[in-house]
């Protein structure tokens, strides 16, 4: 297994995936590439989930078919593991945390996210699909918090913690949920017994975190939280739709209050260099924007980002198109990418109409 993590961090992988009757398969940029090697046995893999479990993990593998947990590999990287059950068999999927906090230079995220986290009090949500480099973001976020505000309490609930964070000018308090903590509401509402300035929860998975995360907000507290959408509308109506029917108007005048922007973000394959690129969408909410969350008019909420810039509102489809005029990214991605894609298609034709205009007049 050291040998295997060593590849992972020196190869930069970002997942390794662990079977039966195949060779351990590393993610790199994106792509699943096997190591070269014979295929696991069943005991191949259990001896390598066992280097790296405890006794109370592999229990919990034996009665619920799974187990997720992080570890440090010495001081290159941290890992977050997923060990289960398939077909009767052990196997894992490890996925590299980077020792190293990255700036939001570093990440490409827009300057007008300062903005939001030095908001004192509301709800920010990063969104994304599974490994869009959300923990990522929050960790930079989070770090640049920690490093500015004085005397600021920060709890983070997450499962598992994935970027420790020191104590700088901030103090911080990391919770793992099965380790410290038996849920993220639990863990929610405890936080507000606890003097928090900002609360970070690495997943709104249910309806009971949703509702701890907003009263968290509405009370003062600075609340940051992930989900699994794409798109401010989607992420919106995902969180009115997790409450019952008669409850939803409610949430909705609460979130069009306490909601202070949601970052939308996406990794897309890079073709100037190994890689991927992270494409982002910016909503503020606005008084408008609050107004269609209120009146349960979400889908014209990408309106007001296309025409928000001035507030620091950015579109997913713009900053495609900024990655892929400055080659970094392929016309194929923007358009699978793209939220409208027949919009995209007519801007690509007039930028490739601009630039043989531009050269026939050289």
């Amino acid at each position: 297994m050291s040998d295997l993590l060593q590849l992972m961090v020196s190869e930069g992988g970002a997942d390794l995936h662990i079977r039966v009757n195949i060779p351990p398969v590393i993610r790199i940029h994106g792509i699943l590439q096997r190591v070269d090697g014979p295929p696991l046995r069943p005991e191949d893999t259990e001896e390598l989930m066992r280097s790296i479990t405890s006794e109370d993990h592999i229990q919990q593998i034996r009665e619920k078919g799974g187990a997720d947990f992080g570890f440090a590999f010495g001081e290159l990287a941290r890992f977050r593991v997923s060990a289960f059950k398939e077909k009767g068999n052990f196997a894992l999927v490890l996925r590299q945390i980077p020792s190293k906090l990255l700036t939001m230079e570093q990440i490409g995220i827009p300057s007008s996210v300062r903005t939001l986290i030095n908001k004192p009090r509301g709800l920010v949500l990063v969104v994304g699909p599974t490994g869009s480099g959300k923990t990522t973001t929050l960790a930079s976020l989070l770090n640049i918090l920690n490093e500015e505000k004085d005397e600021a309490h920060i709890i983070t609930i997450e499962d598992p913690i994935e970027y420790y964070h020191k104590h700088k000018k901030a103090v911080v308090t990391q919770r793992e949920v099965n380790v410290d903590v038996p849920t993220f509401a639990e863990a929610l509402r405890r936080a507000l017994r606890q003097d928090p300035d900002i609360i970070l929860v690495g997943e709104l998975r249910d309806l009971e975190t949703m509702e701890a995360a907003i009263t968290a907000a509405e009370t003062g507290h600075l609340v940051f939280g992930t989900l699994h959408t794409t798109g401010a509308a989607k992420t919106i109506d995902r969180i009115v739709n997790a409450f019952p029917q008669n409850q939803q108007e409610t949430i909705r005048i609460q979130l069009s209050t306490v909601l202070q922007g949601v970052i939308s973000q996406l990794l897309v394959p890079r073709i100037d260099k190994p890689g991927r690129v992270a494409v982002f969408e910016i909503m503020i909410n606005t008084p408008s924007v609050a107004a269609l969350i209120r009146d349960n008019k979400t889908f014209r909420i990408q309106s007001d980002i296309q025409t928000g810039s001035k507030y620091g509102m950015v579109t997913l489809d713009g900053f495609l198109l900024d990655k892929w005029q400055a080659g970094m990214i392929s016309e194929e991605e923007v358009v699978t990418k793209a939220l409208d894609p027949m919009t995209i298609h007519q801007k690509l034709e007039e930028i490739r109409a601009s630039r043989a205009e531009t050269q026939a007049r050289k």
